[in-house]
This record gives structure tokens, C-alpha cells and sequence, in this order.
């Protein structure tokens, strides 16, 4: 969800201090339980890389919880869970300030490898922030009491009520993470994982040129399918991509047996197909780059993933009917998606995006048809030499 502003501001202000102007940046950090020795090495490790990068710390606040409603196992691997309030020093702009944080990060966790701690992050960033856990979905709000607060306010929530099915359990694999919840199996993962390894000598942008030694390796190790997804789709949007752009490069809808794609639509996804390896297998997703929201399907379109639209401009998307119970004279419209389709909301413009007209946005802006004009052109001059 976003960070709600109004709560950490008041958060802020009771213990004395005033928060500066613009927004707070709030990590979620999972730490050592019962080794205090390593939950303060863990502390210290969050504060030397933000002050590092000139950004100030408001304080760390314990995040409350209620441990009655969560099993015996999940109490005993249960981490510590605390809040870190940062402070944006230097006065940089939203945008900067979200992609320092990204670097921020991983220097944490890169230092903590090498530390030998037990340190998760489940965010830390100036827009959004994950609360996750071992438990049953309807525990969510009890486990975590600030989900009730009335200043828990967010133009979005992204939802996961289901474990992992292929790794072992554990609170830090709990879904969603830093940029999408993922229901399905990434069945091309060893490959999409060796296709990054092989192309990571080749990354470049120029906001994140000075730290891409701390940002690789890019996927991370004892990831699942969809934290090694989430890995790469957090590195695109923060290179340039939104969230739209990133789930079409990444998991791209089929162009080859679909007559009724636009020339446009067809030969945007015939760059992506060839800027990157598909990410295929049955997935439907949700994701967030901070101004959009995104749910889309892979090619096979094996998942079910529907939407409803109601009176009061609410968007509710999922792979189960009825999640959430909304009476018929509320509802405006609602629907499937198709394979490989995508529906999308910019937050900023508070507009919604169907599929078709989604893709229009995307194909516009690049000349996607004349790239693939020129990149045939070279390739018959090549097979023709």
C-alpha cells in the first residue's frame, strides 16, 4: 500500500521531533528475533548506509503486533518486526529520493550477507510499504493493528493470501514483495534467472551507473519464482520503465497466432520479445511502480484474473470471484481478462486503463515499427553477405 504520510507524521511529531517537508521514507525490516547482539548489528548496518547517502533517520518505531492469532510455528520463526522513519536531508525530488532508497538497500542487504545476520526488508521506500506475514488472511489486520488505524490511507492494496508453493515457507517469502504479488509458477526460471546473469555485464543507466556494483547481482539468492520476478521488475521501473512497460517487456502477450492485434500492439511485443527472454508459465500478477497499478496474464492466460468496476470508482481485480463482496446496483462493469492482456490505473491522472487502450499508450511512444523495419533491413543485408 502507500506510505500513509499523516500517520508517520504524527508518529514524528510525539516523540518531539518535526518532519521535514516532503515525503517520509519508511523501511519495514524483519530482524533476529532472540540475538539481540545481531538485532543492533542489523540496526547499525540500515543506519551507516542511509546516513551514508546523506538522508537523516526520524527514529525506529516497534511495529505493534498480536501474536494470538498466528500458529506455534509461525510464532517461533517469527522475526522482530521495527520501522525505520528516514528523513529526506538533501531535499531531493520523490523520484530520486525512491531510486537512492532501491541502491540504499541493497547495500543493506549486500552488508549483511557479508555480516552474517539475519536481516529482511520487506520495503524501504518513500511511497509504498508492505506489512506480510505467516498467517491466515483474515488474521491480517488483527496480527497488525496499524492496518486499522483511520489515517491508514492508500490509493491502492495489493493483496496475497497465499504461501509459496514452490520454496519452504518461511515470513520473508510471504507475498507480496517490493513491486507485485504473483499468483501461478514461472516455468522458464532457471533460464529467465541465467539470461540476467549473462546480460548484467551490459546493464547501464545513467541514474544508476555509479551504484551498479551494489546493485548486483541483480537476482538474489534463495529467492522463489516470484521474488526473482520482483527482482527484475523493480530494477526496470527504476531504469526508466513504468509498471505497464515493465509487464509487457517481461511477460508479453503472444503475437503469433493472434490475427486481431493491432499492427501497433504486434510490433511493440516483437521488440520486447527481443529485448528480453519471456517470463512464461501459468501467472497472473499484480504490481505497482508508485504512480501505476497493474494486473495482467501471461501468453497461456491459465490463470483466472477478473475485474470489477464499481459506482464509486472502486477497481477491484483478482483471480477469485467474490473476494470482494460488492452489491449488484454498485457495480458499473466487470470482467475477465484474456491471455497475455493487462488492465492498468495511472494514480496521479486517476484514470483508468483497459487492455486495447493500454497498449495504445505503450506502442505510441516509440516508433516500434520502424525498428523492426531497420532490424530486418540488417538482418537480409547479413544473410545476404
Amino acid at each position: 500500500m502507500e506510505i500513509p504520510q499523516e500517520f508517520f507524521a504524527d508518529a514524528i511529531t510525539s516523540t518531539g521531533d518535526r518532519p521535514s517537508d516532503g515525503p517520509i521514507a519508511v523501511g519495514q525490516v524483519f530482524l533476529p528475533k532472540t540475538d539481540f547482539v545481531a538485532q543492533e548489528q542489523c540496526r547499525q548496518i540500515i543506519e551507516t548506509q542511509i546516513l551514508a547517502f546523506g538522508y537523516g533517520i526520524y527514529g525506529w518505531r516497534q511495529v505493534p503486533i498480536d501474536t494470538s492469532c498466528i500458529g506455534e510455528k509461525a510464532n517461533a520463526t517469527r522475526p522482530e518486526i521495527e520501522q525505520i522513519l528516514i528523513r529526506n536531508l538533501p531535499g531531493k525530488t520523490e523520484e530520486a529520493f525512491e531510486r537512492d532508497l532501491y541502491v540504499i538497500r541493497r547495500r543493506i542487504e549486500k552488508a549483511a550477507i557479508a555480516a552474517q545476520v539475519d536481516l529482511y526488508i520487506c520495503s524501504l521506500s518513500c511511497r509504498s510499504l508492505i506489512y506480510k506475514g505467516m498467517f491466515l488472511a483474515e488474521h491480517l489486520t488483527e496480527f497488525y493493528p496499524d492496518l486499522l488505524d483511520e489515517r491508514f490511507v492508500s490509493r491502492f492494496a495489493i493483496y496475497h493470501q497465499r504461501y509459496s508453493t514452490n520454496t519452504f515457507p518461511t515470513w520473508k517469502l510471504a507475498q507480496p514483495f517490493r513491486r507485485l504479488a504473483h499468483n501461478g509458477e514461472i516455468n522458464t526460471i532457471s533460464g529467465n534467472i541465467n539470461w540476467m546473469k549473462s546480460h548484467e555485464t551490459r546493464l547501464s543507466h545513467p541514474d544508476l551507473d555509479p551504484w551498479m556494483a551494489d546493485i548486483k547481482p541483480l537476482v538474489q539468492a534463495g529467492g522463489s519464482d516470484t521474488a526473482t520476478l520482483d527482482n527484475v521488475f523493480e530494477l526496470l521501473t527504476f531504469a526508466g520503465r513504468d509498471a505497464p512497460s515493465a509487464k509487457a517487456l517481461m511477460i508479453p502477450a503472444s503475437v503469433g497466432g493472434n490475427a486481431a492485434m493491432k499492427p501497433a500492439h504486434r510490433d511493440m511485443f516483437t521488440y520486447c520479445n527481443a529485448v528480453m527472454e519471456p517470463w512464461d508459465g501459468p501467472a497472473a500478477l499484480c504490481a505497482t511502480d508508485g504512480r501505476w497499478v497493474v494486473a495482467g496474464l501471461d501468453r497461456s492466460g491459465l490463470r483466472p484474473l477478473r475485474y470489477t468496476v464499481t459506482t464509486d470508482n472502486l477497481l477491484i481485480v483478482g483471480s477469485e470471484t467474490g473476494m470482494v463482496r460488492v452489491p449488484e446496483n454498485a457495480i458499473v462493469s466487470r470482467g475477465r481478462l484474456g491471455p497475455g492482456e493487462m488492465i492498468g490505473v495511472d494514480l496521479d491522472e486517476a484514470r483508468l486503463y483497459g487492455n486495447s487502450a493500454l497498449l495504445d499508450v505503450l506502442s505510441s511512444r516509440q516508433d516500434f515499427s520502424d525498428w523492426i523495419k531497420r532490424t530486418q533491413k540488417i538482418g537480409t543485408l547479413s544473410a545476404r553477405m
